[in-house]
């Protein structure tokens, strides 16, 4: 049976888009009513009701597993919209009262997540009342999160060419070439950029940015680029090298106080630095909530003298 927009109203409440969007997100009865703190039962006649009220099933169970249908996808988009429009009034209405508060969801590439407390600590001192919440993904995946409305925005160094992300750089983030203390190759007057990369390189995962960026400088160079190594992250690929497995080129920052110690030694290698800034990126359709861009503008004050005076480049 088809309803009319007031007979759909009628029927639909926000608890039952509450309780799909969970249940959406878990594809599991059982997960969503313990994140809810409802009994199971009471989840599936959310969703009967639900799911009588739009006439179509937003689930499919096959064998154990439940499957999102089309519809259900569909419903989800909606969904989103809907709460994310919410979510802006509320910040709008407490704008009003002179308050700075809600929700900041930030995606961070793994490259960045060393970066990011020390961006966080002194807004969050300044708007106490704000709830951040951060997820830590590579660069692929962070993009396709931001792109479904996730998260406010991602912080990341390579960002992909499209025109439906706008992007704020605040803060330099060279890569740098780092070998073990002690590495024969140190031994050498003058690195050759292949010796350098023939030495056993350690990459990140496909889909990382680092990745990306180190290839197409390998390309622009004509050095020929052949990992020993995957590692699914900078933290890792750092402490292979410490381990000496091999060498790598990674941020700046991400090997600090390694360099500092005397454990880690960036040569000089002709072509490095590659320069590359971290930057805020966001859906160039999207609005930003007082929250999200009172953040902005933090990173590219106060935020980024932070990060000036922990991790400037020397």
């Amino acid at each position: 049976m088809a309803y009319t927009l007031n007979q759909l109203l009628n029927r639909l409440t926000f608890r039952q888009l509450q309780v799909f969007q969970v249940v959406f997100r878990k594809l599991s009865y059982s997960k969503a009513a313990e994140q809810l703190g409802l009994t199971q039962p009471a989840v599936s006649a959310q969703m009967r009701q639900l799911e009588s009220a739009l006439g179509q099933p937003m689930f499919d169970y096959v064998g154990k597993q439940l499957y999102v249908t089309p519809a259900g996808e569909q419903l989800e988009q909606v969904i989103r919209g809907i709460f994310s429009d919410l979510e802006s009034l509320q910040m709008n209405l407490y704008q009003l009262e002179g308050q700075l508060r809600g929700e900041l969801r930030i995606c961070v590439v793994s490259s960045a997540e060393i970066i990011v407390p020390y961006l966080l600590k002194g807004f969050l001192e300044r708007y106490p009342q704000v709830n951040a919440r951060l997820t830590v993904l590579n660069r692929a995946n962070a993009t396709e999160r931001l792109l479904q409305n996730r998260d406010d925005m991602v912080i990341m160094g390579i960002v992909p060419d499209t025109r439906l992300l706008s992007r704020q750089p605040f803060f330099d983030n060279p890569l740098i070439p780092v070998v073990k203390a002690g590495h024969p190759i140190l031994q050498r007057e003058n690195i050759d950029q292949q010796a350098f990369f023939d030495a056993g390189i350690l990459m990140r995962e496909l889909g990382s940015g680092s990745r990306a960026a180190i290839e197409d400088w390998c390309k622009s160079q004509r050095v020929q680029l052949k990992p020993v190594m995957e590692l699914g992250s900078n933290e890792a690929t750092k402490h292979a090298v410490l381990a000496g497995l091999g060498v790598a080129v990674l941020p700046y920052a991400n090997v600090l106080a390694e360099l500092r110690l005397g454990t880690l030694v960036s040569p000089s290698i002709k072509g490095f630095p590659l320069k590359r800034s971290w930057c805020a990126v966001y859906p160039s359709s999207k609005q930003p909530t007082p929250v999200m861009q009172a953040f902005l503008d933090h990173i590219g004050g106060e935020g980024a003298s932070r990060l000036e005076a922990e991790f400037a480049y020397s």
